[in-house]
């Protein structure tokens, strides 16, 4: 699937938010983050400047891509192994935003702690949306 230049700096930017959104953006997530920018052919530069200024949030469409991004917040709110209950509700509020169901989000950020470091595998987490969506 391809991402236009800007749902690719939406997608970094709205990962960047939620990294702050408990005031400590920690070494870990900005490295995870840099990692899913590589993947998505953004340099260390450009999510530097995104961690400045932001950039304008895109809806994702279709809906595969939406769950692909929940799933990225999902391994980046677990990457430095702590989750806060502010963090729950915060992602549990992105994913309602982003047009997902609620009792997917809630048994995705249930059964994530049924994996090794709460890495849920993205077939298990595609399982689970599928599961409400039929």
């Amino acid at each position: 699937m391809m991402y236009s230049k800007e749902e690719k700096l939406s997608l970094l930017s709205e990962m960047i938010q939620f990294a702050k959104a408990d005031k400590n953006f920690k070494e870990q997530e900005y490295n995870f983050i840099v990692v899913v920018g590589s993947q998505l052919g953004v340099s260390e530069e450009e999510i530097k400047k995104l961690i400045e200024e932001g950039v304008a949030k895109k809806n994702l469409q279709p809906e595969s891509q939406r769950i692909l991004q929940f799933h990225r917040l999902v391994l980046l709110m677990n990457v430095d192994q702590e989750t806060s209950l502010e963090e729950i509700h915060k992602i549990k509020d992105i994913g309602l935003r982003m047009g997902l169901r609620p009792e997917a989000l809630d048994t995705v950020l249930k059964e994530m702690h049924n994996y090794p470091n709460k890495v849920i595998p993205p077939k298990e987490l595609i399982a689970i949306f599928t599961r409400f969506y039929n």
